[in-house]
């Protein structure tokens, strides 16, 4: 019993280290608040901008995305819908668009998300590259708010916010809370230090020299975006964040859902650090390429070892060498409750979405939630050890919009 007392703590103590230096992340964030806003960067005062939305079987929420996107009060932008092969109704609420002259349909084999992607960057003109998932919906200042984000020349691309907006399930009132945390509040610290690792799918934004000198999306990555992000950040270019560009998507409602989603994701992962795992540490690419240490070890080692430590708990506990302690505060402290509770209230404040603290109930199940998160790490590393195919995986879109303001109008076509 020593032996697995010494090795509970050996499996416990890089887990400590890796989330000890998650503190560093409140006065990242406090500072990105208040650190002075400057002008966008641009070749015109008012860019135009080419918003590109790849689409598969999404005909529940195209419509409400087209809409809002139109709805924009931005006017210097193009809309480019591609289709990927779909087998709904996909590309026929496309045409409903083909009469605005802002709005380009393209319509191509299935090929994936980044062949689609491509595909609409090769029919865009904008000098600012918007990639938004087929699901999301704006708000009337999106672009705007996006643009600010390009306040400095070496800005390559900018990240922006996200909420769900089907909160009818448990699994997505949590998935709000962790949206502040895990969006919101982190990615305001990454920001202001140089190391935010992706530019999300969802809503997304980069020059177009920049995307013209990477080389666009690679198609044989399942995690495009993220891949994408870190090619940028190895050419030099730094991502910011704004967290009043906010787009509402849908997430998982329900844990099957939930799992294949971050399964990809987590494949995603894995794929783009095989890739760029000679930036991992090093000094040449800056803040970056040290936070990929940090990042690497939460991402693909702290999961296995979390797992492992709940394997061994319960044999501990059960001849009275529980490690944790007995006391409440002690328990709740080892869960991560406190911890949590603490990071959702401060995400919560500086997203000022005082709204959201009726999901507040929902933090007990935190603990749950981030070993069903481990557990797909671990599933995501066998697939890609036996060299399972990864594909596209997307949700099955619900069309479910619960909050009252996300309502688009539909958008009279302009006369051509």
């Amino acid at each position: 019993m020593i032996v697995l007392t010494a090795l509970f703590a050996a499996l416990s103590l890089p887990i400590f280290v890796l989330g000890s230096f998650k503190i560093v992340y409140y006065p990242a964030a406090l500072l990105f608040e208040m650190r002075r806003k400057a002008e966008p960067i641009f070749t015109h005062s008012e860019p135009f901008v080419s918003i590109i939305v790849p689409a598969y079987n999404e005909g529940v929420v195209l419509t409400n995305c087209v809409d809002s996107i139109l709805a924009d009060d931005y006017p210097a932008k193009e809309i480019i819908l591609v289709d990927d092969g779909s087998t709904d109704e996909t590309l026929q609420i496309m045409q409903r668009y083909a009469d605005d002259p802002s709005v380009i349909i393209v319509a191509k084999e299935n090929g994936g998300k980044a062949s689609a992607l491509n595909a609409g960057i090769a029919r865009s003109s904008g000098e600012i590259l918007f990639f938004v998932d087929a699901d999301g919906v704006f708000t009337p200042r999106t672009i705007q708010q996006m643009l600010t984000g390009f306040d400095r020349a070496s800005v390559g691309g900018v990240c922006g916010n996200d909420e769900p907006v089907n909160l009818d399930r448990l699994l997505p009132r949590m998935g709000a809370l962790m949206t502040h945390v895990g969006t919101g509040f982190c990615r305001r610290g990454l920001a202001l230090m140089n190391c935010l690792p992706i530019v999300s799918g969802n809503l997304g934004a980069f020059r177009r020299y920049v995307i013209e000198r990477v080389g666009g999306f690679r198609e044989d990555c399942i995690g495009e975006d993220l891949e994408l992000t870190w090619r940028v950040q190895r050419m030099g270019f730094q991502i910011n964040f704004r967290p009043q560009a906010t787009v509402y998507a849908e997430v998982p409602a329900t844990v099957r859902g939930l799992w294949k989603q971050r399964v990809r994701w987590a494949r995603g992962f894995l794929q783009t650090t095989r890739i760029h795992h000679d930036m991992i540490g090093r000094p040449r690419y800056g803040p970056f390429g040290l936070f990929l240490v940090l990042n690497v070890g939460a991402m693909l080692v702290v999961p296995v070892l979390q797992l492992m430590t709940v394997v061994l708990l319960p044999v501990l506990a059960a001849t009275g060498r529980a490690p944790i302690g007995s006391t409440g505060l002690a328990v709740l402290g080892w869960l991560g409750l406190i911890s949590g509770l603490i990071a959702v209230l401060f995400a919560l404040a500086l997203d000022r979405a005082w709204r959201d603290l009726r999901f507040l109930y929902l933090v007990p199940i935190w603990p749950l939630y981030s070993l069903v998160m481990s557990a797909v790490m671990v599933w995501a590393v066998v697939l890609e050890l036996r060299g399972t195919r990864a594909e596209w995986n997307k949700l099955s879109r619900t069309g479910v919009v619960s909050r009252p303001e996300v309502r688009p109008q539909p958008v009279e076509a302009a006369p051509g």
